[in-house]
């Protein structure tokens, strides 16, 4: 893409986006994920109501008597986008491209970070690391980040979500709040373990994004399909019944699956389809968490 024809669309991302954090999610942010970072400050005596979870048992112990340590919340959060450039991010039937809605999300969970003064940092992977943007802080770090959502051009198209998350556990040493921005169409195995182990030590949140042509096959006769990581082609006779029916039971096992992962390893996760208003689907997400 040209220097001048990539700026204008860096600029065009960034009004909208900035907007957005700015006068929608910025309350909402701050509730839903700056309350999560805590950290120790001290301990004082139990006083009525105190939370009996925050018991401090070696000073209870010692004195004879319950105290209960106090928390703080950290001034300073690290956010992580961990964000899939696979092939398959480059489908869509509509308006958007999936990756446009990726790119659009991940732009504006970038501002409302900088904006709540947290640090903000990228992981593109494909079924390799990609691309690793260390977390940092300032305007022109969130500008890096858009050219390259917008730019980047992968070394593979193959998906691997257990790397990354691998990725991210070794890197990140520090607690920090990772989106995880993809389609999840990953036929590795052991989500469910990736996910548990990274949600153990960081605050993970899954951001889907889907198509409604992912989910049903029209019924249009004979189609050329290819696959975009593979670049295999394939015949596919739509106006069968049975072929019908087999698609649609491996996208509703495939929603199963990733469902019972984010719920067994207390990952919250929206579903964000390109059709749609995102911004309702991110609102319905921070309020959930921020009533806890």
């Amino acid at each position: 893409m040209e220097h001048t024809e990539l700026l204008k669309k860096v600029r065009k991302i960034e009004i909208k986006t900035r907007g957005l954090s700015r006068n929608i999610f910025a309350g909402e942010y701050h509730s839903a994920f700056k309350g999560r970072g805590m950290a120790f400050s001290e301990v004082r005596e139990y006083q009525y109501g105190d939370d009996i979870r925050n018991i401090d048992w070696n000073v209870t112990a010692r004195y004879n008597k319950p105290f209960v340590k106090i928390f703080e919340e950290e001034r300073e959060l690290t956010v992580m986008l961990i964000i899939d450039v696979s092939g398959s991010r480059n489908f869509g039937t509509f308006d958007k491209y999936k990756k446009n809605v990726i790119t659009e999300l991940a732009a504006v969970l970038a501002f409302s970070a900088i904006q709540n003064n947290d640090k903000i940092g990228v992981i593109f992977f494909s079924d390799q690391i990609e691309k690793f943007i260390p977390p940092k802080k300032g305007k022109s770090h969130i500008l890096r980040i858009i050219r390259e959502l917008i730019d980047f051009e992968p070394e593979s198209k193959g998906t691997n979500i257990n790397m990354a998350l691998e990725y991210l556990t070794n890197a990140i040493k520090k607690r920090c709040t990772a989106f995880i921005i993809s389609d999840f169409i990953d036929e590795n195995d052991e989500l469910q373990r990736a996910l548990s182990i990274a949600n153990n030590k960081h605050d993970v949140v899954g951001l889907r994004i889907y198509d409604d042509r992912e989910a049903k096959l029209p019924p249009i006769g004979m189609v050329k399909l290819k696959d975009a990581e593979t670049g295999n082609y394939q015949w596919v006779d739509t106006s069968s019944r049975s072929v019908r029916g087999a698609y649609e039971h491996w996208w509703n096992e495939l929603n199963s699956q990733l469902e019972n992962a984010f719920t067994k390893t207390g990952v919250d996760y929206v579903n964000i389809n390109t059709r749609e208003d995102y911004v309702k689907s991110l609102m319905t997400l921070f309020k959930k968490r921020g009533n806890r």
